[in-house]
């Protein structure tokens, strides 16, 4: 599903990671902690205060950097990405992949915050957590996973009936509360989930359709287990303190105090604990983050430090810290690319209706396309190394393979992956063909070119603004007006890119499973991003035909992995060729940083909690160079393919 929001590695980073600090005891440290030198002692800093403790609801990172270490999943990830045992020790499914059968590691305990021993956890602890996430009542954002993707059976019609009981008061009103008409739903019984625990170790999910990827569905929150008995006895406190959850995951929460502290503690009973190598994480909340500089890591106050562009040359000045500080890994749960907007509804000032023809000319779309640098923009957010987070398609390099084939490696990508899209003379070309034929359309010129921006998202003005001055350098301003628009600081995307108040927009997509399939979302019918699926214009109907039959035979294709990957390959080729989005880049992550904790060491998934885990990871005496991270990253890259075949 789309993300709500577009991650910068200062302000919006700050709210999805906690901040490492020093395994030293810094100074301010209260009275009382454990000082024990055999333990290794985590000390962090963070800035944005999680919004729950419930993980069965949320679907924000910020509240992942908890939950994901105190909650294990079915399955777990090594650090290049491959599925591993977890909670299920092992898995099969049936010759569809329609049904999926987990065997529960045996002798897994719930604890409690004091590490007590509660009870043991069952295969009715899934089944317990698919009644409650997808129960209307509980208003749980990361739903949306059982019915998308995955598909449990009856899942989403047992979220439908739960959701008209809301809204008709238990079936005794006609409308709800702004008086729209309700139409009765069908009763389905939670029961009827295709969720079902046949004894305490043997757990089976039924789909609708086959899913060849479900296991990386099972990476989110809402796929995790609850002990029913403590559920029902803790009732809406559920998740609302440290004593109202149950962990088995490889940390519990000691302490917690919003917007002061929280601590984590090793969970002695964990099932794989000779794999956690830290004994305690104690997070302390600092507003002042950006402020602390090279002296403050370097002589060990804190073990990781965010490093903005403003203070990169006061890093880079001292030698001893610049030789500490690099790039982070390229983000490839995100993909950034451009949109044109189908099916303009904009106010009349910038001419939608002129716009509307416009875009319908592919020339028109290739010379907007042809004329943007993406290095030059990358350079916005990555100014030292912006190669790194560039790509030519909307799936990012390295997300899926197929026995050591990248996706993007497929026969459709083959000229897009060889060519560099920015050409201005091909863009000068397009153009002047494009305007020929406007203008006998009756298109007037220059066209405006609406391309509004999140003032919330650091970078993105700015990115608007190269973006702005390539297209018109290179076209022309009679025959564009780009108008750069501040919008919303909050509900940016409710307003400007769902209700189509835009003509062009930088847009961001994140992946929700390990599948082609997950990239092709924001362009299916009905979505949110470009309408082109509404165009009346025989052209880009023809288009979306295409598109939407590929995607369809792809889907449908569960047994072949090659055929499905080539099939889904040549949707996305079309989008590209024909220009109906322009691919940009992933995330850069958290930028540039100061860090003792290696990211290679822990688990990797470009989607769900993989990431935000502290099992398998170590604090190193130093931090990497940019050229030692480099150098790691290229050998991460590469054993990472070796491993896929």
């Amino acid at each position: 599903m789309e993300r709500k929001r577009m991650r910068r590695f200062v302000a919006a980073m700050l709210a999805l990671v906690l901040l490492p600090g020093c395994t030293r005891t810094p100074p301010s440290l209260e009275k009382g902690e454990n000082n024990d030198p055999n333990k290794s002692v985590y000390h962090m800093v963070y800035f944005n205060e999680i919004s729950t403790l419930n993980y069965l609801v949320t679907d924000t990172e910020v509240d992942y950097a908890l939950c994901s270490n105190m909650v294990d999943n079915l399955v777990d990830y090594d650090s290049y990405g491959n599925i591993v045992p977890g909670l299920a020790e092992s898995w099969s499914s049936n010759a569809d992949m329609t049904e999926w059968t987990f065997r529960i590691r045996p002798g897994v305990k719930w604890v409690d915050c004091n590490g007590k021993e509660i009870c043991d956890v069952t295969a009715d602890d899934w089944v317990a957590a698919a009644w409650y996430v997808n129960s209307a009542v509980n208003d749980a954002a990361n739903q949306y996973i059982y019915s998308t993707g995955s598909v449990v059976h009856n899942a989403q019609e047992y979220y439908d009936y739960t959701e008209y009981l809301l809204l008709s008061d238990g079936g005794k009103r006609t409308t709800d509360e702004d008086g729209n008409e309700l139409t009765p739903v069908p009763e389905v019984k939670p029961e009827d989930i295709g969720v079902k625990a046949l004894d305490e170790h043997t757990l089976v999910y039924t789909l609708d359709q086959p899913c060849p990827f479900f296991l990386s569905c099972l990476s989110y929150s809402s796929f995790l287990p609850v002990n029913r008995s403590f559920l029902e006895q803790c009732g809406d406190m559920f998740g609302r303190s440290k004593e109202n959850i149950l962990y088995n995951g490889a940390f519990r929460l000691a302490e917690y105090v919003p917007q002061e502290r929280r601590q984590l503690i090793k969970n002695d009973t964990y099932w794989d604990k000779e794999h956690v190598y830290i004994d305690e994480i104690d997070a302390r909340f600092r507003r002042d983050i950006l402020e602390v500089g090279p002296e403050t890591f370097l002589n060990g106050e804190v073990d990781q430090v965010l490093i903005s562009f403003e203070a990169m040359d006061k890093w880079m000045a001292d030698p001893a810290a610049a030789s500490q500080v690099h790039s982070m890994r390229p983000d490839i749960a995100y993909s950034y690319f451009y949109c044109f907007n189908f099916e303009p509804e904009f106010d009349a000032v910038y001419e939608p209706d002129n716009w509307g023809k416009a875009v319908r000319n592919e020339d028109f779309r290739m010379a907007l396309m042809h004329s943007l640098d993406h290095r030059a923009l990358a350079e916005v957010y990555e100014p030292y190394n912006p190669e790194i987070l560039l790509q030519h398609t909307v799936t990012p390099d390295t997300f899926v393979s197929f026995e050591g084939k990248d996706y993007t490696d497929y026969a459709p990508f083959e000229q897009i992956m060889n060519r560099d899209s920015h050409d201005p003379e091909e863009a000068k070309k397009c153009r002047d063909r494009a305007w020929d034929a406007l203008e006998a359309e009756g298109v007037t010129f220059p066209v405006k070119i609406l391309f509004p921006y999140n003032p919330s998202i650091i970078n993105w003005a700015e990115e608007c603004q190269v973006a702005k001055k390539q297209m018109e350098d290179t076209l022309g301003t009679d025959f564009i007006e780009v108008i750069v628009e501040r919008g919303p600081d909050t509900g940016f995307l409710s307003s400007v890119r769902r209700s189509g108040k835009y003509a062009m927009l930088l847009c961001n997509y994140g992946a929700d499973f390990a599948d082609p399939a997950t990239y092709a979302e924001p362009f299916s019918a009905d979505n949110t991003y470009n309408f082109w699926d509404k165009s009346d214009d025989p052209e880009i109907r023809k288009l979306f035909e295409e598109y939407a039959s590929l995607t369809e035979r792809a889907a449908k294709t569960y047994d072949d992995t090659d055929a499905r990957y080539e099939l889904f390959a040549e949707a996305e080729a079309l989008l590209i060729d024909h220009a109906i989005i322009v691919p940009s880049r992933v995330s850069n992550g958290e930028g540039y940083v100061a860090d003792r904790l290696s990211q290679f060491d822990g688990q990797f998934a470009p989607y769900g909690l993989a990431r935000s885990r502290y099992k398998g990871m170590k604090i190193n005496e130093k931090s990497m160079s940019m050229d030692e991270f480099n150098a790691a990253y290229e050998q991460w890259e590469a054993e990472r393919l070796k491993l896929s075949k």
